[in-house]
């Protein structure tokens, strides 16, 4: 298991280093996606001005605060709350944020499936884990908003943070077809088969 800082954006390279069981710490941009951003992006044609090559994305809808715009929180915005949601629901955005946005490393809880691990097996990316029920302590790691677009969606917008020491991250699949997930299915499955076997149940 090895530990990686990573200061974005990263390479192909950097993303296809991280192996699962590794841990990841994220630092500088990270940009917030959910389902109705990527909807718009995704399906109805919308487009961002943002430049996500090598960036991370994070699955959240953050509760913030709107404030006069100052050099602390030059959007006029200041999170109150960044909470990771789950990121099953959004599978289907995986390969087009890679593809389309350029985006390498995605952060969430619950993970991914396999149409997600075959994007990272192509074109070099990883699923970051969160543990669910940590948004409070993910905020402090967030310095300042610092810009937001896609607004009339709030706040489902496409938000761009500016972090500090943001995880340490359980990197939970990797670009090597490795997946926590399924190594949990797989040992649950064979539990199960073996407590019926013992029970006589066919």
């Amino acid at each position: 298991m090895t530990h990686h800082v990573l200061h974005m954006p990263v390479s192909e390279a950097q993303a296809r280093a991280l192996k699962v069981d590794d841990t990841v710490t994220i630092e500088g941009a990270l940009f917030g996606i959910r389902d109705a951003n990527q909807i718009a992006l995704f399906d109805k044609g919308r487009t961002t001005r943002f430049d996500m090559r090598g960036h991370a994305a994070i699955h959240t809808a953050p509760n913030v605060r709107k404030i006069p715009p100052s050099s602390e929180h030059p959007t006029g915005y200041a999170p109150i709350c960044v909470g990771t949601t789950t990121s099953a629901r959004m599978e289907r955005f995986t390969r087009p944020l890679m593809e389309k946005l350029g985006v390498r490393i995605l952060i969430g809880k619950g993970g991914l499936g396999a149409g997600s691990l075959a994007a990272f097996a192509e074109l070099g990316g990883a699923y970051l884990a969160i543990i669910g029920g940590t948004a409070a302590l993910e905020t402090t790691w967030i310095e300042a908003i610092e810009d937001v677009d896609l607004d009339d969606l709030n706040p489902e917008s496409l938000w761009k943070f500016r972090v500090r020491g943001f995880g340490p991250l359980l990197v939970a699949m990797d670009s090597h077809g490795g997946s926590l997930y399924d190594a949990v299915d797989r040992k649950a499955r064979g539990r199960r088969a073996n407590t019926l076997a013992r029970l006589g149940v066919k």
